[in-house]
């Protein structure tokens, strides 16, 4: 085998890859449509395993652009739900944080468990990370 045969063996490899995962994203798109009912679901997926080439062309051609829409709408979706956990976890080392810090204290404080200048280093440690 020479470079040329390599080179070409390399191609054909990278487009029998490239319609591996095209055909993987169709389906994987069909199945997460909710617009589409279980006999439409089912007769893109015959399509797709007796026509291959054609059914995923006709499909990114027809539903493209819907595709691309779900996709997005699940990216935003999860950046909304990653920036909500964020917002809870660093809302929970906040201000809010530091009042629920002096008003354990307080109880320890009331209790008897520590002395006042105790509670006193605590609210100030507390008052500073605010």
């Amino acid at each position: 085998m020479n470079l040329w045969e390599f080179l070409v063996w390399l191609f054909w490899f990278y487009v029998l890859i490239a319609c591996i995962w095209i055909f993987i994203t169709v389906i994987i798109d069909i199945f997460r449509d909710p617009t589409l009912n279980g006999w439409a679901k089912a007769l893109w997926v015959v399509f797709l395993v007796f026509l291959p080439f054609l059914a995923a062309f006709i499909y990114l051609i027809a539903r493209g652009r819907s595709m691309g829409e779900r996709r997005l709408a699940e990216a935003q979706a999860a950046r909304a739900q990653s920036d909500e956990y964020i917002r809870t976890v660093a809302g929970s080392s906040s201000s809010s944080s530091a009042a629920s810090e002096i008003e354990a204290g307080k109880k320890l404080l009331d209790s008897g468990t520590i002395t006042q200048a105790e509670f006193d280093t605590l609210k100030a440690k507390a008052l500073q990370g605010a």
